[in-house]
């Protein structure tokens, strides 16, 4: 539940199709319950030389901000009480903290990175096995 009691739904974000997919599931889910979404976006970067890590992180930071906002800016959540955070995390680490008070976690079956024949992404693999809550994987329509 969030702050006021209502049904929340937390969703991964970072810009692929399939996380994009399962934001406006996360959208639409809230839109029946009354409730609200928290959309959570993990950046990280490569381990650099000290001199040139706080430039590296803001320029992560400054991508993962832009990445989130079009991603909310794509999908229609008028009338839906919209949190997007960022977390400089694992993805995984993040969407499970993020989920601690959540009703539901949604993610993407893929995301950026890994296989593209694997039916399933390490990070929905990860916290099908670890959340708090109930979690529902969004997987492409047949034929994406």
């Amino acid at each position: 539940m969030d702050a006021s009691g209502r049904f929340l739904v937390v969703v991964g974000v970072d810009g692929s199709e399939q996380s994009l997919a399962a934001l406006r599931w996360a959208v639409d889910e809230a839109r029946l319950r009354q409730g609200s979404v928290r959309a959570v976006t993990a950046w990280h970067y490569p381990p650099v030389p000290s001199t040139v890590e706080d430039s590296v992180s803001n320029d992560s930071f400054h991508a993962a901000e832009r990445l989130q906002a079009d991603a909310l800016k794509a999908v229609a959540a008028d009338g839906v009480d919209t949190e997007g955070i960022l977390v400089r995390d694992l993805a995984s680490s993040a969407l499970l903290d993020a989920s601690k008070d959540a009703d539901l976690l949604v993610v993407g079956s893929r995301g950026h990175g890994g296989f593209a024949g694997l039916r399933l992404g390490s990070i929905s693999s990860q916290v099908i096995h670890h959340a708090p809550c109930p979690v529902l994987v969004v997987r492409p329509r047949s034929g994406s």
